[in-house]
């Protein structure tokens, strides 16, 4: 049994049991300077650092990789710290009971900036403009964020990222731990020095000073041989601000068209699994403890974009979503656009920044069997499980939504969520979850005004609105009032989820559209004996035989049949897809980007149709004047609302935003390449 201490300022609060062993409280102001919000009233908030200590005799921590190699204190637990940031009602009658905790991206806040429509400055929500259209704020939400990631720079002046310093692990005689750390990347243009370290990434320790014994490879595709480059061709760059090296330079300089790769003896591999314990521990603290004037809240969910989704499936695999005495942690989960992956959170020189997409990073732990939210058979390695093993054992299942735009089927091998693993049939999905594509979207909402480095406009589609209405939908679900819409996605069955080879038949010729090469096909990966418990002794690994993947079928405009269907696709102003061809000067033009998709207008008349030999009819066709056009997407938005993936409020908005649009693309010469008139100046 262990005992809290919570620290507000010179205050102590009475102690309680938990793994939080203290508390301290830095900052507890207002926010927006005391405006409010509707009946809610004003929010304030409260940075501060808490303290968790792990048992690795307890079998809730028994799967956190090398958590037996950490320091220990007196009691024989693992103790670390965590900054964590706390948005909430000022009054109590203002909260709504329900905890929601946003898992940070590289170290950066994403629900305000998605759900809330505003990203805030420099990760510091202060004013009234950082809190966006005021969505979880106007409802009464307690929010919270904190560090659990170690891999992220602390970026410019001002900023406040948040970044786990994890415990160190070293061998049962003191001695440090050794290995290799593998670091994979590519340029977009021809440069001397180039980073190595991913996105927002920082690498581990070298072994030696300076890393004589790195190995520097190239290669021309994924599945390519590699061929090494001389040690004395290529050296680090030193890092100005005294820490490790973040870039790399090579004589003669860096290539596009090539898959550049370097392998470093390395030590001191942080004990990375905690990051993710702290997550389960610290919203069970805020969930079931009383703090600083707040009493216990009703029930808490997790939510996470991109990488924090997979955060979140990884937690469900290894039963991470209870505490160390069994209690949930979290009672509803939602993980945005995560494809069918976890990733490098719980492994021995894992790097969470990183994760496989269809040109670059194939080497990582990301999408691993099993995929599914029901038992399925890896028919290769004749494994049975599924995504949510950890979780059911555990008890009780949360309740679930997840959800990826066509990018992710594409890019990111959604589609393994609820197919099989040989992608022959659909998969059943466990009735705690709904699986949701949202379909002709991209990873992110589109806004760049560019085509490069792609070549066509990125998709315009504004899935935002499903997200905000699935967030209701969760917590309404969670506390039983009414279950969310059943899931959508496309299905084998009823020919709305194809092979590639039907899509690039099936697939319209739009002008200056061809589909991509391929969807990634994540390959299985051979990490050396040892990998069941974390630690890879192959690096790189050995590549295995893919999973086969699916995607959308297309409808004869190009746009996806299945799943979630917006106005955008309902009355559609042109082709959206998921996926966009990097432009041939990057030298991958036959692979897609990671992220974006394609926009492409019809044309506006059937003489301009005609003219570009386009097969798609016209907007004049389609709607003879811009008032059958706003009536079809004002029931389009009707039935969206009506079907719950659109909050009743949203519905003039979204019209507007269409009716906008419209305009837009009317009085754009279509002569003229640049994508900026997408967007609202």
């Amino acid at each position: 049994m262990r005992h809290l201490i919570v620290l507000v300022g010179l205050l102590t609060a009475t102690p309680a049991l938990a793994a939080v062993e203290r508390v301290e409280v830095t900052e507890h102001t207002v926010l927006a300077d005391g405006v409010p919000f509707g009946t809610v009233g004003p929010y304030e908030k409260i940075r501060g650092t808490a303290w968790i200590a792990l048992d690795p005799a307890l079998p809730a921590n028994a799967r956190i990789t090398d958590l037996g190699l950490a320091p220990k204190d007196g009691h024989g637990h693992v103790v670390f710290a965590t900054d964590f940031l706390m948005l909430r009602p000022t009054n109590a009658a203002g909260r709504n009971g329900a905890l929601f905790y946003d898992v940070n991206n590289r170290g950066g806040i994403a629900a305000l900036g998605q759900v809330n429509g505003h990203g805030p400055a420099h990760n510091d929500p202060t004013t009234l403009a950082d809190t966006g259209n005021g969505f979880f704020f106007k409802r009464g939400y307690t929010l919270l964020w904190s560090a659990w990631t170690w891999d992220v720079q602390r970026g410019g002046p001002g900023d406040k990222p948040f970044i786990l310093k994890p415990p160190v692990a070293r061998e049962r005689d003191g001695k440090p731990i050794l290995g290799k750390a593998a670091y994979e990347f590519i340029v977009d243009k021809p440069a001397e020095t180039a980073a190595y370290v991913g996105m927002k990434g920082v690498p581990y320790p070298f072994a030696t000073e300076g890393a004589p014994d790195a190995v520097l490879t190239e290669r021309d595709a994924p599945d390519a041989p590699r061929r090494p480059i001389a040690r004395n061709a290529w050296t680090f760059v030193e890092n100005p601000d005294g820490g490790l090296p973040v870039e790399v330079r090579m004589k003669g300089g860096f290539q596009t068209g090539k898959i550049y790769e370097v392998v470093v003896p390395s030590r001191d591999p942080y004990v990375v699994g905690v990051g993710l314990a702290g997550i389960r521990d610290l919203l069970s603290f805020f969930k079931t403890q009383p703090f600083a004037g707040q009493q216990p809240l009703d029930r808490a969910l997790i939510f996470g974009i991109s990488q924090s989704g997979r955060v979140i499936d990884t937690m469900l695999y290894n039963g991470w979503n209870r505490d160390e005495e069994g209690r949930p942690a979290f009672d509803g989960a939602y993980a945005q656009v995560p494809g069918a992956g976890k990733g490098a959170f719980n492994q021995r020189f894992g790097m969470a920044t990183r994760h496989f997409s269809p040109l670059v990073e194939q080497i990582y732990f990301s999408d691993a069997f099993p995929f599914t939210t029901t038992p399925s058979t890896d028919p290769v390695t004749k494994q049975t499980g599924s995504l949510l093993d950890g979780a059911r054992a555990a008890g009780p299942l949360p309740k679930m939504i997840f959800a990826n735009t066509s990018a992710e089927y594409w890019n990111r091998s959604a589609s393994l969520l609820h197919i099989t693993p040989d992608g022959a049939a659909d998969a059943a999905i466990d009735p705690s979850a709904r699986i949701y594509m949202l379909a002709g979207s991209q990873h992110y909402v589109g806004r760049s005004h560019e085509r490069w480095p792609y070549t066509a406009c990125v998709n315009t589609t504004n899935h935002y609105p499903v997200e905000r209405a699935l967030v209701v939908a969760l917590d309404n679900w969670v506390q039983g009032k009414a279950p969310p819409p059943d899931s959508a996605v496309p299905r084998l069955a009823d020919g709305t989820l194809i092979s590639t080879d039907a899509y690039k038949a099936a697939f319209a010729k739009v002008p200056g559209l061809t589909p991509p090469l391929s969807p990634l096909m994540p390959p299985r990966l051979d990490f050396g004996p040892r990998y069941a418990q974390g630690i890879a002794d192959t690096v790189p690994p050995v590549r295995g035989q893919p999973f086969p993947t699916r995607v959308p079928a297309p409808d004869a405009d190009g746009n996806d049949r299945g799943g979630i269907r917006q106005v955008e696709l309902e009355v559609p102003l042109g082709t959206h897809t998921g996926w966009n061809l990097r432009a041939p000067e990057t030298g991958f033009g036959a692979y897609q980007g990671r992220f974006d998709g394609s926009f492409v207008p019809f044309a506006r008349t059937e003489a301009e149709r005609a003219a570009a030999h386009d097969p798609r009819p016209s907007l004049a066709a389609r709607y003879p004047t811009r008032q059958d056009f706003l009536d079809k997407a004002k029931a389009a938005i009707a039935r969206e609302v009506a079907a719950g993936w659109v909050l009743a409020e949203e519905a003039d908005s979204l019209l507007a935003d269409q009716g906008a649009l419209y305009d837009r693309i009317m009085a754009h010469d279509p002569a003229d390449t640049d994508c900026g008139y997408l967007f609202p100046s």
